[in-house]
């Protein structure tokens, strides 16, 4: 078999490829399980400064657990006596992960795939790229990708998604809160080096300590919050990258970040 996960490094970026085509990029065990192992590799590297999720061929990013009879590593049951699902990991992975993901959606994110990609930190698509969550369709709800829905979507068009079923296309003004850029299928790999390379051009020391913070604010009250983020900052300022940065704004010159 074909790995169904693809890892590929070009300078500061690692992209990770669901490799499915056949069966529209769906997850399974395994697929969630090599997205978690090169999160873990990118972290340890401090040479990648970013990641790009995305999926094989033009048709779709991802279309969540498949559903066809027969397919291995359902995402619909679970096992009662270790309830550790591994959609659940993946997700908890990509929440902690310290770098910045960004998805491309090179076709349709729906159901589960869709939940992948809110749960990245930025989203490029194409423009006739379908989003949605279908779960309704055929009597679930979209449960375990609602955290993530919630985070990103204003709560109303969140409950016509998982309500209607009902897909849109990226280009809609309406899942702008969703989608940071969506373009012509032609102009896809364009947008998504322009963003990539505004992102991996500044601090990797303050993106990793950034995203650590936002990750644990998420969860705080605004007093806890504001009281934690004084000492991240004042941390934050005494690192290398952080030095470098003050002195490199104060010579009116390019930054030379070495993630310390």
């Amino acid at each position: 078999m074909a790995d169904q996960v693809l890892k590929t490094r070009n300078g500061a970026v690692l992209t990770i490829t669901i490799n499915r085509e056949a069966r529209r990029n769906a997850l399974n065990e395994t697929v969630a399980a090599a997205i978690v192992a090169g999160l873990d590799e990118a972290e340890a590297d401090r040479s990648v400064r970013a990641i790009i999720l995305t999926g094989a061929g033009d048709k779709a990013f991802c279309a969540g657990g498949d559903l066809q009879p027969g397919a291995d590593g359902t995402p619909f049951v679970i096992d009662a006596a270790d309830p550790r699902h591994y959609v659940v990991r993946l997700l908890r992975r990509m929440d902690a992960c310290r770098l910045p993901i960004i998805a491309r959606l090179n076709g349709h994110a729906l159901a589960g795939g869709f939940g992948l990609a809110c749960a990245c930190d930025l989203v490029v698509a194409r423009e006739d790229a379908l989003l949605g969550v279908s779960e309704v369709k055929v009597g679930l709800f979209p449960m375990m990708i609602l955290p993530f829905l919630l985070r990103v979507m204003p709560y109303r068009l969140m409950m016509e998604f998982c309500l209607t079923g009902e897909p849109i296309k990226a280009g809609d003004p309406t899942v702008a809160s969703v989608v940071n850029y969506a373009v012509p299928a032609a102009e896809l790999d364009a947008k998504i080096d322009w963003l990539v390379e505004r992102v991996t051009g500044k601090s990797p020391t303050g993106i990793r300590l950034g995203k650590q913070a936002l990750a644990k604010i998420r969860e705080m009250s605004t007093d806890a919050a504001l009281e934690y983020a004084q000492f991240m900052l004042a941390n934050m300022a005494r690192t290398k990258d952080a030095r470098e940065g003050f002195a490199a704004f104060n010579e009116k010159r390019a930054a030379n970040w070495t993630a310390e």
